[in-house]
């Protein structure tokens, strides 16, 4: 079965700012359930009502127009009502991710000049020591009931004004969100979003997967990330439901996909994989999926292919970065479905691919250099920090992406890997992302990532870290003869390391720089 678009897909959004899209949806679908959690279920007028309580709340205390709020929490109900409350009364939201240390998390919180943390109580017991250095702050609330050491989100609401809050009147390029990106060396940058390009991201990627009022929508993804955001509101620009994960857990999203008649999974490599080797995945009912959606990294051919022969509905991949504020391409639900292609370009939007060599000549088709985007969607630059600005955006608007990519010259891309994370052996350019296809395919290999090994002869190799699927006893040499057949000897990895689990980030992503540390010492 197939999602068809109904009138109210068709419309556009009848707003222009962030603050807008919950009092927008609620005067369409006021009863209709928008959110469900394991601890509560919210329709759009609920949701509506609790930020605007939160924006009466922060509004009171002196939080006003341009004013930074930070948020850092796992998937839950209260950090949704926070991020809208938020914009709401015309602050900048600071979302953050929960993997920080301490010594990040104060960082952020310094450069982002934050004057409010709205935190779970876990990460506050975690990371809160630090608090007492960020000068700017002034204010700490808590999801969670922790005594008298914080402000609690709950009295906070139950003694906020329940007259609706009118949003603030914002210019929609003006500054919404600032998303610190994970760097692997330096301090992380802060991406600056405007309200246009993150209303405008939703709106499109709505259109792109026929997004309708009949969507249920299955997801770990963090709302903290711009996938995760983007995935949560562009489904309810469109009236559907959002089941919000608070972790991922493969036999949990399996189960929740069964007991929601979820329409549409959306997710990453990783959460695909494990998925599929899930043994209750075989008996699971997952008739009411009509599409899926996979980002965040390059996705194996084959997983792919697994997720559609066994959903009989399309996975459709997508690209995107926090500089984009989401994505930046995809496929439309109703075009062709290249496999091991990100798709076409956003409307309004534009991307090259160029030589990495001067970063304008454009490639012909087929040849790899640097992915680049320009349009509406590209950050307004990178907070406190002109020189990292200037280095990723060219004068003429150019966003260097760091992905390496190839197109097709018919206007789609084809991610090859990230730049960074290129294995330069013997002179040869080897792609991690390309010995993680070839592995992920062998029936024994659950998940694979790849990394560089220094070697004093070839400068770098490849080494190989795999997770074997449940019962798989597959040896070190097969999987090396497996690679063998299907990839040029410059690329074969040099060793594989077999192990429980792989390093990731919050919302999945693998950890290449963190392999080494998951496996046993090297010889």
């Amino acid at each position: 079965m197939e999602a068809k678009p109904t009138a109210d897909a068709a419309l556009a959004p009848p707003f222009d700012s962030l603050g807008q899209l919950l009092p927008s949806a609620a005067r369409r679908w006021a009863g209709r359930t928008a959110l469900v959690t394991d601890e509560r279920s919210l329709t759009f007028d609920e949701l509506d009502r609790l930020a605007s309580r939160l924006a009466h709340a922060l509004s009171a205390r002196g939080i006003g127009f341009g004013d930074r709020v930070s948020l850092m929490s796992q998937n839950r109900w209260e950090w949704i009502v926070a991020y809208h409350g938020v914009l709401r009364c015309g602050a900048v939201v600071n979302p953050l991710n929960v993997m920080l240390t301490g010594e990040e998390l104060a960082y952020i919180l310094r450069d982002s000049g934050a004057k409010v943390l709205l935190a779970s109580g876990e990460r506050l017991e975690a990371v809160g020591a630090v608090l007492g250095s960020v000068r700017s702050l002034e204010r700490v609330i808590t999801f969670d009931d922790l005594g008298t050491q914080s402000e609690s989100f709950e009295s906070l609401l139950a003694s906020a004004d329940d007259t609706p809050f009118e949003p603030v009147s914002v210019d929609p390029k003006s500054l919404a969100c600032i998303a610190y990106t994970s760097g692997t060396t330096g301090h992380p940058k802060g991406a600056m979003q405007s309200h246009l390009s993150v209303v405008l991201n939703c709106a499109y990627t709505a259109t792109m997967h026929v997004r309708t009022t009949d969507d249920v929508v299955v997801t770990a993804l963090p709302s903290a990330h711009v996938y995760g955001n983007v995935v949560i509101n562009s489904t309810w620009m469109a009236g559907g439901r959002v089941v919000l994960m608070a972790r991922f857990d493969p036999e949990g999203a399996i189960r929740r996909i069964e007991q929601h008649g979820a329409t549409m999974f959306e997710g990453v490599p990783a959460m695909y994989a494990t998925m599929l080797a899930t043994p209750n995945l075989a008996e699971a009912d997952l008739s009411t999926l009509t599409r899926s959606t996979v980002g965040g990294q390059t996705v194996a051919e084959s997983v792919i292919d697994a997720w559609e022969a066994r959903t009989r509905a399309p996975l459709i991949e997508l690209w995107g970065m926090t500089e984009l504020s989401g994505l930046g391409s995809t496929h439309a639900l109703y075009a062709p479905n290249v496999h091991g292609s990100i798709g076409v370009v956003l409307p309004g939007n534009e991307l090259r691919v160029v030589s990495t060599e001067d970063g304008v000549t454009e490639c012909r088709p087929g040849e790899p250099g640097e992915l680049v985007a320009r349009g509406p969607l590209v950050t307004l630059g990178y907070h406190n920090d002109d020189e990292a600005t200037a280095e990723a955006i060219t004068p003429d608007g150019w966003l260097h992406t760091g992905d390496v990519a190839t197109h097709d010259g018919a206007g789609r891309f084809f991610v090859v890997d990230r730049l960074k994370d290129m294995i330069l052996t013997a002179g040869y350019n080897v792609y991690p992302a390309e010995i993680e296809r070839v592995l992920i395919g062998h029936p024994s290999v659950a998940l694979v990532a790849v990394g560089r090994e220094p070697d004093p002869v070839k400068g770098e190799t490849a080494h190989a870290y795999v997770v074997l699927a449940p019962g798989s006893a597959t040896g070190a040499d097969e999987l090396i003869d497996y690679c063998r057949q299907r990839l040029a000897a410059y690329k074969i990895p040099r060793a594989i390391h077999f192990v429980d689990q792989l390093p990731t980030t919050s919302s999945g992503k693998l950890m290449r720089r963190m392999l080494r540390q998951s496996a046993a010492p090297l010889s």
